[in-house]
Parts: structure tokens; sequence; C-alpha cells
């Protein structure tokens, strides 16, 4: 008799988990690029910059190198990643919109 193994060696254990955390990441950084896109629809410079100082809101008085241009900023886009942990944290909807992410009290 021809009896099928059921069990799952550590290597595809391995691999399905390395997929799904993949698909996890894949998810956060499409939310990111589309708040991204959305925070381009609403501010031509970081609303985390100030003008005046040339200082970052974010990164707590650091100047800014980018001159408040956001759409490459590391500091912006780390900004959106936490966010989007702290939204998936607490089990709260993940925001559409840059505005809703302003004014989310999370």
């Amino acid at each position: 008799m021809n009896v099928s193994s059921t069990k799952i060696s550590e290597k595809e254990l391995a691999e399905a988990l390395m997929e799904k955390h993949e698909k996890k990441v894949d998810e956060k950084q499409k939310w990111v690029n589309r708040i991204l896109k959305s925070a381009k629809q609403y501010h031509k410079l970081c609303p985390y910059f100030d003008k005046r100082t040339k200082m970052c809101f974010i990164s707590m008085g650091a100047k800014c190198d980018r001159e408040g241009k956001f759409d490459t900023c590391p500091v912006f886009r780390a900004f959106l990643e936490r966010k989007y942990d702290e939204y998936k944290a607490k089990n709260k909807p993940l925001p559409l919109d840059f505005t809703d992410v302003v004014l989310s009290p999370v």
C-alpha cells in the first residue's frame, strides 16, 4: 500500500512562512506608496518640513537634506511604515488617504 506522507519538512515550512512574510511586506509597501501618492496630491513639499528653518518635524529638529522633497525621503517613508505598523497592531482599518493618516489619533 502506498501511503503519502502528510508531514511537512522544515524547508517547506520555512518557504511557506517566507512567502507569507513577503506578502505582508508587499502589502505594507503598497499602502506606503499609495499614501505617498496621495500626499503628493495635497502637498508640493513635505508636510513635516519647516520652510523658514529648513528643519524636519519627523526627525525632531534635524535639518532636511532634501529641501522638503518627500517623494524619495527615507525619513518620511519610515514615518509611514511606522504608522502602518501602528494601525496593524491596534487592528484598525488602514486609511485610504494621506489626510486620514494626519487626522487620525492612532
